[in-house]
């Protein structure tokens, strides 16, 4: 298939709005922010100390976001002899020519200063006994010691920590343990809120609404649309669900990362998994095969400090050579203080599961991390539907291109997430009132009083189905054939008899099958091999026909539109509020 082929029509997909009650209680605020990561949580700090009414919606308790279970660090060219031209270098390789270079270079020119202004707003990371100074390692795909960490392996728990108690000493008004649902539109089609759903814990109970001009997604990852993940039993894609129910444009989804080094369970094991960081192998750690030979060298200039998509491969190609599934991770050199104080986190881990890396291997095996498309944005965070944002995992921002370079996430966070508080204070003038709302079932730009068909919700036991599918047929491996099989798996799925009433397991559910169609729909599209997408039967990377970008968008009960970009570049972020009248 070529790009500028069209592509043979997908079947109607539910991306009307979530089956649920109507809102039974509501907020008024200027801006609702949706998830309490480090990008969700930033942006918050900054619309607030601007003087906006700011709401924060989350979906667990404001410190358990995605962010908390970083153990890396984050990227930042902090360090003598370092600079964000080898930053932008390092980011661009990694990325595999299908990187945004202008957002490459906003993320490591702005980025020191951000994380700066982190440690001011509280953020204790680790210093070096022997300069005072920030202490800086290095992991995979970096050719410079530029990540700062803290607790040793326990970077995102104490970001987590630093934010919320920032927020709380602000009295940022917070909705905790709740799912957010879909996109409130004004009758021009403009955002006017959010619906969602508290889970039983929060002040207010059921479903309701938080009418604002300005939606943040802030959600985080998709990892739990696979069987085995590294990410948080919340991260089931909402953001990307709701965005392309809301008519949002959807970028590059079929380039998930899968972390290479991930403790090895069995090949049954299934839900979050232990993460053993890109770190310990920027400490020295080697990867081996069951006979201790190191396989990665020769196979890159960096061996075992690879990109991870590399890593990756090299790790399935070997396990698949020697009829097995896992390789090992060796840092018993390490020893074992080194260990307590650097990896206390990792070590717990494995020690909990009956491995102590002190004295053997750990098995390791990849295993779904990070999303490295989601909601395209441009620059300042905006989608194509006026006034709704994106930022952090959830967002496409062009950043990552074909592979994420280890630890830039967190720093993408805070860099976007301040870019987008800064655009909303600039334009003051969307929240001096709150636009009267819609409900979610009329839909973004259907006439008025015309209703959107309602998306029929599927049952809770299809999640565990999604997962086998995609794992089996969407994982590290894909062809053809296995997308195509998953494809027909998720389409029957949503052909099943079985509606559920409306509920927190059966909107999760149902977001993951949205999220899982669209995703194999992009990696069908795309025949090559490149970055973290890996076609058997397209091995090769193809600049001539794939160096350019996969955009997916949807309307209710209408085919997915699947389209290529002309080139590796965006094209702008256009909203009905950029086209001039007459062209609307």
């Amino acid at each position: 298939m070529t790009p500028g082929r069209p592509p043979a029509p997908t079947p109607g997909i539910g991306t009307g709005p979530l089956t649920a009650p109507p809102p039974g209680w509501a907020l008024d605020a200027d801006v609702v922010v949706v998830g309490s990561g480090v990008a969700g949580l930033t942006v918050a700090l900054r619309c607030a100390a601007r003087g906006a009414r700011t709401v924060v919606v989350t979906k667990a308790r404001l410190e358990a976001g995605s962010t908390r279970w970083a153990q890396g660090g984050v990227a930042a060219a902090l360090g003598d002899g370092d600079s964000p031209a080898e930053h932008l270098a390092d980011t661009l390789e990694a990325g595999a020519g299908l990187c945004d270079e202008e957002a490459v270079r906003t993320l490591v020119t702005t980025g020191p200063a951000a994380v700066r202004r982190l440690i001011a707003a509280g953020a204790r990371f680790d210093t070096s006994p022997a300069t005072g100074g920030l202490a800086l390692t290095r992991e995979g795909g970096h050719h410079r010691d530029r990540i700062v960490h803290a607790g040793g392996d326990a970077t995102g728990a104490e970001i987590s920590r630093a934010l919320a108690e920032a927020v709380r000493a602000q009295g940022i008004r917070t909705v905790e343990n709740a799912l957010v649902l879909d996109l409130l539109t004004d009758a021009d089609g403009r955002t006017a809120g959010v619906t969602l759903h508290v889970m039983g814990e929060g002040r207010h109970d059921g479903v309701g609404a938080v009418h604002a001009p300005a939606v943040v997604l802030a959600t985080g990852g998709m990892g739990q649309v696979y069987a085995a993940t590294t990410n948080p039993a919340v991260s089931t894609g909402d953001g990307v669900a709701l965005a392309l129910r809301a008519g949002a444009e959807v970028s590059d989804l079929e380039f998930v990362q899968f972390h290479p080094t991930v403790l090895y369970l069995g090949p049954d094991a299934q839900g979050q998994q232990p993460l053993i960081s890109e770190a310990v192998r920027g400490e020295g750690a080697h990867l081996v095969d069951a006979a201790g030979e190191r396989f990665m060298r020769g196979a890159h200039p960096l061996a075992e400090l690879a990109p991870r998509d590399i890593v990756a491969k090299g790790i399935m190609r070997r396990a698949a050579a020697q009829g097995t599934d896992h390789m090992y991770l060796d840092a018993r050199h390490f020893g074992a203080a080194m260990w307590e104080h650097r990896f206390p986190t990792i070590l717990a881990a494995c020690r909990a599961h009956g491995i102590d890396p002190v004295t053997e291997p750990v098995p390791v095996a990849p295993a779904a991390h990070y999303a490295s498309g989601g909601i395209r944005t441009d620059l300042d965070g905006r989608t194509t539907v006026p006034g709704l944002y994106a930022c952090g995992e959830t967002a496409c921002t062009g950043v990552h291109g074909a592979n994420r370079l280890a630890s830039n996430s967190l720093l993408e966070g805070l860099v976007f997430a301040e870019r987008i508080a800064e655009h909303i204070a600039r334009a003051p003038e969307r929240l001096e009132a709150v636009p009267s709302p819609r409900s979610p079932h009329d839909g973004p730009g259907t006439p008025e009083g015309a209703a959107a068909a309602a998306t029929a919700l599927l049952p809770a036991t299809a999640r565990p189905r999604i997962q086998q599918l995609m794992t089996r047929g969407a994982g590290v491996l894909r062809s053809r054939r296995s997308l195509t099989e998953a494809a027909a798996g998720l389409a029957a799925l949503a052909e099943g008899g079985e509606r559920p009433e409306p509920g927190v397991e059966s909107w999760e559910t149902t977001n993951l099958h949205l999220v899982a169609r669209v995703l194999v729909e992009a990696a069908l599209r795309r025949e090559e091999t490149r970055g973290c997408h890996w076609r058997e039967d397209h091995p090769d990377r193809d600049d001539t026909a794939w160096r350019r970008h996969v955009i997916v968008s949807a309307a209710p009960g209408a085919p997915l539109s699947v389209r290529t970009t002309p080139s590796t570049a965006f094209p702008p972020v256009l909203t009905t509020a950029d086209t001039p009248k007459e062209h609307q």
